[in-house]
C-alpha cells in the first residue's frame, strides 16, 4: 500500500492502532473476531505527551509509543487480533475491528467515536491528500480528507459500492478518478476506473487474483495479479506479465520518488505457505518487470520504501536489504534483528518493517523488542523492550 514518507531521523510517525477482528489479510485470506466495543486505556506511566507516536499491536491490545524515544506512553486494552494503518494526518491511525474501521487519535492516546461500519474492513490507501477505505464484507469504498478527522466528527466524503463484495482495494487519483478492484468472494478479476460522478470510464479484467496496490512516480498505479501486475496511468491500463505462468505479485510498495514499484513474487499456487527469496521490481515507465534474488526469504510485512525511493526488504536473515530500484542492485544490508522464519498463520507475529522519513522501525517479537534504524548511516538509533511481544507496527504519517 502506498506510504507517504517524510522527516529526518526521528521526526514523525504515529501509528494509531486499535483493531479487533474479522480483519482481511493482506498476506492471507482468512480472518478472526473480537470485542471491539472495548478500548480501555491504562497508563504505563503517568500520561505524557508523545511526539509523532508509533502504535504496536499485541495479543489483547495496543501500545502507543513516543516516536523519538520509543518510550511506552499508553496501553489500550483491545481483545482480539488488531490491525492498524496510518490515517493520513499527523495525529490519527485507522484501526480495523470486527464492526468496521475505527479511528484512533494516537497523539491524544485514545480511540475516538469516528467509525466506518462494515464487516471485514480491508485495505487503507493514502494518496493525493485523500484516504480510501475498502470494506471487504460489503464492497463499500469510503474516500475522505484525513485532515478533517481533527474536527472529532466523521468527515464527509465520497462513497462507492462495488457490484459484489470481495477482498479489494481502491485509490483516488489527483484528478478525482477512482481506481477500484473487480471481483466476487470466490474470484477476483481486475480493476475499473470511475470518474468523479462514479461513472465507469475504463475497465480491465486481465488480472486474475487481483490484490494490493501501490502508486509510483507520475501517478502510475499498480495492482497485483497472479500472473504479473496491472498498471493504470494517464487513462490507460497496461498489463505487465510475470516471467512464470504463475508469478503472483500480491503486495507492493511505491514511492513518489521512483517510477519503479517494489513487489513480492511467488510461483507455487499450491503451497500452504511459500517463502520466496525473490522480489519484483516493476518499471512503470518502461513497462518491464525485473526479479531480484535476495538470498533470503521475507514476509508480506517486509516491504517498504526509503526517503530517496530506495526499495527496502526485511529478510529472514535479520537484515534490511537496500535495493536500487532502477538497477536491481542490492546496495547494502543493514543488520537489525536475529534470524527468523515466517509463521504458517498470517496472523502470527513476525518482525515487521515500518518506515517514516529516514528512519526504519523494526519489531522483534521473539525478544519483545522494537528498534529504530537510521537508513542513511545504517546505525541503530535506539531500542526498547516492551512488556509483551508485538505483531503489527505503524504510526502517524501526514501528507501523501
Amino acid at each position: 500500500m502506498n506510504k507517504s514518507i517524510r522527516g529526518r531521523a526521528l521526526t514523525g510517525t504515529a501509528l494509531a492502532l486499535a483493531t479487533a477482528t474479522v480483519l482481511t489479510a493482506c498476506g492471507g485470506e482468512t480472518s478472526s473476531s473480537a470485542d471491539t466495543k472495548s478500548g480501555k486505556t491504562t497508563d504505563a506511566t503517568p500520561a505524557v505527551a508523545v511526539k509523532e507516536p508509533l502504535v504496536a499491536t499485541f495479543d489483547g491490545g495496543l501500545y502507543i509509543l513516543d516516536g523519538e524515544s520509543l518510550k511506552l506512553a499508553k496501553t489500550i486494552d483491545l481483545p482480539g487480533f488488531n490491525r492498524v494503518n496510518p490515517a493520513g494526518d499527523k495525529d490519527h491511525v485507522m484501526v480495523s475491528t470486527d464492526s468496521g474501521f475505527r479511528v484512533l487519535n494516537a497523539t491524544d492516546q485514545a480511540l475516538t467515536d469516528i467509525e466506518y461500519k462494515g464487516a471485514k474492513p480491508g485495505h487503507v490507501v493514502r494518496h493525493a491528500a485523500k484516504t480510501v477505505l475498502f470494506t471487504d464484507g460489503t464492497g463499500e469504498v469510503n474516500v475522505f480528507d484525513p485532515t478533517a478527522l481533527s474536527s472529532g466528527k466523521k468527515p464527509s466524503g465520497r462513497t462507492y459500492t462495488s457490484a459484489e463484495a470481495h477482498h479489494g482495494v481502491a485509490i483516488e487519483l489527483a484528478d478525482g478518478n477512482l481506481v477500484s478492484t473487480l471481483g466476487t468472494e470466490e474470484k477476483r478479476t481486475g480493476a475499473l476506473v470511475l470518474d468523479r460522478n462514479n461513472k465507469e470510464i475504463a475497465r480491465n479484467e486481465n488480472c486474475p487474483g487481483v490484490h494490493g496496490e501501490a502508486a509510483a512516480k507520475n501517478e502510475a498505479v499498480g495492482v497485483g495479479c497472479e500472473d504479473g501486475i496491472l498498471i493504470y496511468q494517464d487513462g490507460t491500463f497496461t498489463k505487465i506479465d510475470s516471467p512464470d505462468d504463475y508469478g503472483r505479485i500480491g503486495n507492493q510498495a511505491g514511492s513518489d520518488a521512483s517510477p519503479v514499484l517494489l513487489g513480492d513474487y511467488k510461483t507455487d499456487p499450491d503451497a500452504e505457505l511459500e517463502r520466496p527469496t525473490r522480489v519484483s521490481l516493476i518499471d512503470t515507465e518502461k513497462k518491464k518487470l525485473r526479479l531480484v534474488d535476495l538470498g533470503t526469504s521475507y514476509s508480506f510485512r517486509s516491504l517498504a520504501r526509503g526517503p530517496h525511493g530506495e526499495a527496502l526488504v526485511l529478510g529472514t536473515d535479520g537484515a534490511i536489504h537496500v535495493i536500487t530500484p532502477d538497477t536491481g542492485k542490492i546496495e547494502k544490508k543493514i543488520p537489525v534483528v536475529g534470524e527468523w522464519q515466517e509463521p504458517l498463520d498470517w496472523q502470527q507475529a513476525r518482525p515487521t518493517l515500518f518506515v517514516r522519513g529516514h528512519v526504519a522501525y523494526v519489531s522483534e517479537p521473539g525478544k519483545k523488542a522494537l528498534h529504530a534504524i537510521d537508513l542513511e548511516t545504517g546505525k541503530k538509533i535506539t531500542s526498547v523492550t516492551l512488556p509483551k511481544s508485538t505483531n503489527e507496527l505503524s504510526g502517524v504519517v501526514a501528507g501523501h
